[in-house]
């Protein structure tokens, strides 16, 4: 899954499941985290319809086995809070991005990865509703936290500089969200390959930004490599995919 392949690990995740079922049991913690597992291969893939019901599936077991004031619940709280953000369900995702948030500074502390994953949930959430001045200082302190608990040679801290660099292409602030987009870009590439879906985000919003820019003759080459890897990676059918090819083609259709 890691390495984006999404076909070999799906039959491992499903078989992993059922074992756990037929040995500990459909309520055991260890099921729910294989059907939380699971979700999260379909969240990757845009599969959110197949991922929701196991994610609900694994909170209310974590809920029934481990009690609400728990950790993994704190995660499946998080993790179904951000399929209803893909499909802008913000109302019913907020207060469970709050709720896994303050779960998560209680148990794990304020200096905890997974505190700075609600923080970057949260800000995402904020961003997609337009509530940029919300938004920001969460995304800083996610970025903050995890270039000091994790170093600065991490994917989580790729994906924070991108997010708040997505945040200041929103307020056209493309100086500051250009050199973040290099550096999230070129830590994508040194820690996951060329050839990872991890790339095409980061791709992509580089391209966007020469695109608003006017940089055309930047952007087109930058978009292409996303869709190759995408299609190759991802699927023709998968979201980032399909919005890969409109953007592409908007920017083909504004020269």
């Amino acid at each position: 899954k890691n390495q984006g392949k999404y076909v070999e690990a799906e039959p491992l995740y499903i078989q992993a499941l059922e074992i756990r079922k037929l040995q500990l049991g459909v309520n055991h913690p260890d099921t729910a985290s294989s059907l939380n597992n699971l979700a999260l291969l379909y969240d990757d893939q845009g599969k959110y319809v197949e991922a929701e019901p196991l994610y609900i599936q694994a909170l209310e077991i974590r809920k029934l086995q481990l009690g609400v004031n728990h950790p993994d619940t704190a995660g499946s709280l998080n993790n179904l809070a951000l399929i209803y953000s893909e499909p802008s369900r913000y109302a019913e995702a907020e207060p469970l991005y709050l709720q896994a948030l303050e779960l998560r500074k209680r148990l794990l502390g304020e200096n905890h990865p997974h505190t700075a994953t609600s923080l970057n949930n949260l800000a995402a959430l904020y961003e997609s509703q337009g509530r940029y001045v919300e938004a920001e200082p969460l995304y800083q302190q996610a970025l903050e936290l995890r270039e000091r608990l994790l170093g600065k040679n991490h994917p989580d801290v790729a994906t924070s500089l991108n997010n708040l660099a997505t945040l200041y292409l929103e307020q056209t602030r493309y100086t500051e969200a250009e050199s973040l987009l290099k550096q999230a870009l070129e830590l994508y590439k040194q820690l996951l390959g060329e050839e990872h879906p991890g790339l095409v985000i980061g791709l992509n919003n580089l391209a966007l930004l020469y695109k608003q820019q006017g940089r055309y003759e930047e952007s087109e080459p930058l978009y292409l490599q996303a869709l190759e890897i995408a299609q190759r990676k991802l699927g023709v059918d998968h979201p980032n995919t399909i919005t890969l090819r409109e953007n592409l083609q908007k920017l083909r259709d504004n020269r």
